[in-house]
């Protein structure tokens, strides 16, 4: 498909078509020596690296621990620039409206960055045309998914005929809208017919403890957050979504070793670096192999899987593959659960 092609001349390094394609300008000599000459002279400031969450957060601990290790290998201070707020709309766009020049880039949570476009009617950026693609840092398990004890499946089969057996009686719990718990039940409510009932939080936390406490039966969470509940007993673990195991709970089977072979059962997300279009190509290149060398350091590495986390920090070209494969899937899955976001 074509459609979303900029004018070779307009062309950022690496965008992205409204299929995830890449688009290639052919630039003159003389503005692949100027993008040399001024990848060479850089970083000469400080660099910025926005995200779209507050302090505290999952987002906030991967971009700190990066950051802390790229500024002696650049040279220059990173600086984490927190910018909550309109489910990461914000931090986003004001990367999309920064200086192509290197010094601002983000990091941001697959479902905003990805996701976001297909709940939004307007934003007040364009993913494809704003954007170029760094580095896709980690994949994350799509979670464990976790019921309340008193419910009698063990496996993801029989989860499923469990909720279709009750139809109408059973609900489960998100900590957002479009987060991975709201898309993976949204979709087994509505194969399996089971007219369950999806109860909103603000946070993986409180949604967590309303489990341990019966106010639902079913959701799906961190491993940070759910090994020690499953440990303890409180907690039941079912299955990992995604297409590997949690390195945090490497006895927990995938859904898919289970038959469970539907997108919504095997839906990671990630967390990916991106900064404005345009950025020089030899800069965003140079950042991509600097990310990679600190995600390959153990003690940082060590650090993600710890989390459950799985490095994946890699080229822009394989971000880029691994972003087109994504879109679809995130697309079809929102769509068809119908949510809109004002």
């Amino acid at each position: 498909p074509t459609t979303g092609l900029l004018k070779a001349e307009q062309r950022p390094i690496l965008p992205l078509n409204r299929r995830g394609l890449l688009a290639f300008g052919v630039g003159t000599v003389a503005g692949l020596l100027a993008s040399a000459t001024h990848a060479q002279a850089w970083p000469g400031k400080p660099i910025h690296i926005v995200i779209p969450a507050p302090p505290g957060g999952a987002t906030d601990v991967l971009a700190r621990l990066i950051s802390d290790k790229l500024s002696p290998r650049l040279g220059q201070p990173v600086v984490v620039d927190n910018r909550p707020g309109a489910s990461g709309i914000l931090g986003i766009d004001a990367v999309a409206k920064a200086a192509p020049d290197g010094y601002t880039f983000l990091i941001a949570l697959s479902v905003q960055i990805l996701g976001n476009q297909f709940m939004f009617e307007k934003l007040p950026y364009n993913v494809d045309r704003d954007f170029v693609l760094v580095s896709q840092l980690v994949a994350i398990s799509g979670g464990v998914i976790v019921v309340h004890p008193s419910v009698t499946a063990n496996t993801g089969p029989q989860l499923l005929q469990y909720v279709a057996s009750r139809k109408g009686s059973l609900s489960y719990g998100s900590y957002g809208m479009g987060s991975f718990p709201h898309l993976i039940f949204s979709h087994m409510s509505q194969t399996q017919n089971a007219d369950m009932v999806h109860v909103l939080y603000k946070g993986e936390a409180p949604m967590v403890q309303d489990l341990i406490g019966g106010q639902f039966q079913m959701a799906a969470a961190s491993a940070l957050v759910a090994k020690p509940h499953i440990e303890s007993g409180r907690l039941k673990a079912i299955g990992v979504a995604g297409a590997n195991r949690n390195p945090a709970l490497p006895n927990v089977p995938t859904l898919l070793e289970q038959g469970l072979t539907d997108d919504a059962y095997n839906l990671g997300g990630f967390f990916g670096m991106a900064a404005p279009a345009n950025t020089p190509k030899d800069i965003v290149q140079r950042m991509a192999r600097e990310v990679k060398g600190v995600c390959d350091m153990p003690e940082v590495s060590g650090r993600l899987e710890s989390l459950g986390w799985r490095v994946t920090a890699g080229t822009p070209e394989e971000f880029v593959e691994s972003w087109k494969k994504a879109y679809s899937v995130w697309e079809r899955l929102i769509r068809q659960s119908g949510l809109k976001a004002e």
